[in-house]
Protein backbone atom coordinates (compact mmCIF):
# COMPACT_ATOMS: atom_id res chain seq x y z
CA UNK A 1 0.00 0.00 0.00
CA UNK A 2 1.02 3.81 -0.68
CA UNK A 3 2.77 4.96 2.11
CA UNK A 4 0.52 8.33 1.81
CA UNK A 5 -2.01 5.72 2.90
CA UNK A 6 -2.65 4.92 6.58
CA UNK A 7 -4.18 1.74 7.71
CA UNK A 8 -5.90 1.78 10.75
CA UNK A 9 -6.70 -1.54 12.31
CA UNK A 10 -7.79 -3.26 15.48
CA UNK A 11 -6.73 -7.00 15.99
CA UNK A 12 -6.23 -7.13 12.21
CA UNK A 13 -9.55 -5.48 11.78
CA UNK A 14 -9.12 -2.85 9.06
CA UNK A 15 -10.97 -0.20 10.75
CA UNK A 16 -10.35 2.60 8.77
CA UNK A 17 -7.84 4.08 5.84
CA UNK A 18 -6.61 8.10 6.54
CA UNK A 19 -5.11 9.59 3.61
CA UNK A 20 -2.99 12.34 2.63
CA UNK A 21 -4.60 13.93 -0.34
CA UNK A 22 -2.37 16.21 -1.26
CA UNK A 23 0.56 14.01 -1.80
CA UNK A 24 -1.55 12.18 -5.03
CA UNK A 25 0.13 13.97 -7.93
CA UNK A 26 0.54 10.77 -9.72
CA UNK A 27 -0.60 11.17 -13.52
CA UNK A 28 -3.48 8.85 -14.28
CA UNK A 29 -6.04 7.08 -12.28
CA UNK A 30 -4.79 5.95 -8.92
CA UNK A 31 -7.62 3.96 -6.93
CA UNK A 32 -6.05 3.97 -3.44
CA UNK A 33 -8.90 1.25 -2.33
CA UNK A 34 -8.75 -2.38 -3.03
CA UNK A 35 -11.09 -3.79 -5.53
CA UNK A 36 -12.68 -5.26 -2.76
CA UNK A 37 -13.51 -2.36 -0.46
CA UNK A 38 -17.43 -1.62 -0.96
CA UNK A 39 -16.61 2.04 -1.58
CA UNK A 40 -14.06 2.88 -3.96
CA UNK A 41 -11.52 6.36 -3.84
CA UNK A 42 -9.85 7.33 -6.67
CA UNK A 43 -7.47 10.15 -7.98
CA UNK A 44 -7.82 11.48 -11.49
CA UNK A 45 -5.18 13.80 -12.71
CA UNK A 46 -5.18 13.95 -16.37
CA UNK A 47 -3.43 16.89 -18.68
CA UNK A 48 -5.75 19.06 -20.83
CA UNK A 49 -7.77 17.37 -23.71
CA UNK A 50 -7.16 13.84 -22.09
CA UNK A 51 -10.38 12.34 -23.39
CA UNK A 52 -12.32 9.66 -20.96
CA UNK A 53 -14.04 7.23 -23.61
CA UNK A 54 -17.98 7.03 -22.59
CA UNK A 55 -19.24 4.41 -20.58
CA UNK A 56 -22.07 2.93 -18.79
CA UNK A 57 -22.04 1.08 -15.80
CA UNK A 58 -23.66 -1.89 -15.50
CA UNK A 59 -26.26 -2.75 -13.18
CA UNK A 60 -25.97 -5.67 -11.38
CA UNK A 61 -26.61 -6.95 -7.61
CA UNK A 62 -24.24 -5.83 -4.68
CA UNK A 63 -24.42 -6.90 -1.21
CA UNK A 64 -23.24 -4.42 1.05
CA UNK A 65 -23.41 -5.57 4.91
CA UNK A 66 -22.59 -2.16 6.44
CA UNK A 67 -22.52 1.47 5.61
CA UNK A 68 -18.65 2.94 4.55
CA UNK A 69 -18.15 6.46 4.95
CA UNK A 70 -15.54 9.07 3.43
CA UNK A 71 -14.44 12.15 4.96
CA UNK A 72 -12.67 14.33 3.20
CA UNK A 73 -11.24 17.57 5.91
CA UNK A 74 -11.90 20.51 3.82
CA UNK A 75 -10.64 22.63 6.59
CA UNK A 76 -9.98 22.12 10.17
CA UNK A 77 -9.41 19.34 13.10
CA UNK A 78 -11.73 16.26 13.48
CA UNK A 79 -10.99 14.12 15.82
CA UNK A 80 -12.73 10.56 15.19
CA UNK A 81 -12.93 7.89 18.14
CA UNK A 82 -12.64 4.18 17.49
CA UNK A 83 -14.71 1.84 19.11
CA UNK A 84 -15.19 -1.79 18.49
CA UNK A 85 -18.42 -3.02 17.18
CA UNK A 86 -19.68 -4.08 20.87
CA UNK A 87 -19.21 -0.08 21.96
CA UNK A 88 -15.53 -0.71 23.60
CA UNK A 89 -13.25 2.86 23.10
CA UNK A 90 -10.09 1.81 21.41
CA UNK A 91 -8.45 5.09 20.78
CA UNK A 92 -8.98 8.29 18.47
CA UNK A 93 -6.70 9.92 15.63
CA UNK A 94 -6.82 13.40 14.42
CA UNK A 95 -7.84 14.23 11.14
CA UNK A 96 -6.36 17.70 9.55
CA UNK A 97 -7.47 19.98 6.00
CA UNK A 98 -6.37 17.79 3.08
CA UNK A 99 -6.33 14.20 4.80
CA UNK A 100 -9.55 11.90 3.72
CA UNK A 101 -10.79 9.33 6.01
CA UNK A 102 -12.49 5.82 5.03
CA UNK A 103 -14.45 4.62 7.61
CA UNK A 104 -14.39 0.22 6.82
CA UNK A 105 -15.27 -1.45 10.04
CA UNK A 106 -15.79 -0.93 13.71
CA UNK A 107 -18.24 2.39 15.36
CA UNK A 108 -16.78 5.47 15.47
CA UNK A 109 -17.66 8.97 16.69
CA UNK A 110 -16.46 12.47 16.46
CA UNK A 111 -15.20 15.51 18.10
CA UNK A 112 -14.56 18.78 16.03
CA UNK A 113 -11.39 19.95 17.40
CA UNK A 114 -10.86 23.56 15.21
CA UNK A 115 -13.85 24.43 13.10
CA UNK A 116 -14.00 21.69 10.28
CA UNK A 117 -15.59 22.01 6.72
CA UNK A 118 -16.32 18.17 6.03
CA UNK A 119 -17.19 16.28 2.62
CA UNK A 120 -19.13 13.34 2.81
CA UNK A 121 -19.46 10.46 0.73
CA UNK A 122 -21.45 6.96 1.61
CA UNK A 123 -23.71 4.53 0.17
CA UNK A 124 -27.45 5.21 0.08
CA UNK A 125 -30.24 5.10 0.34
CA UNK A 126 -30.02 6.41 3.92
CA UNK A 127 -32.65 4.64 6.98
CA UNK A 128 -31.61 6.28 10.06
CA UNK A 129 -33.60 4.07 11.82
CA UNK A 130 -31.96 1.34 10.26
CA UNK A 131 -29.03 2.75 9.20
CA UNK A 132 -26.92 3.91 12.97
CA UNK A 133 -27.42 2.60 16.69
CA UNK A 134 -26.03 5.78 18.78
CA UNK A 135 -24.70 4.90 21.97
CA UNK A 136 -22.55 6.93 24.83
CA UNK A 137 -19.40 8.71 23.75
CA UNK A 138 -16.03 7.72 25.60
CA UNK A 139 -15.15 9.71 28.92
CA UNK A 140 -12.77 12.87 27.53
CA UNK A 141 -10.54 11.91 30.09
CA UNK A 142 -9.46 8.44 28.48
CA UNK A 143 -8.96 10.09 24.82
CA UNK A 144 -5.97 8.04 23.58
CA UNK A 145 -4.79 9.83 20.32
CA UNK A 146 -2.76 7.56 18.00
CA UNK A 147 -0.38 9.08 15.22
Amino acid sequence: MNKNIQKITHQKKLLAYIINEKNFVKPGVDFVTPNSSSLQLGFISHKKNYLIKPHTHRKFLRKIKKTTEILFIKSGILRVDFYENNKKYLFSYLIKKNQILILIDGSHGFKVIKSCRVIEVKQGPFFSILDKTRFKNVDEKKIKIKK
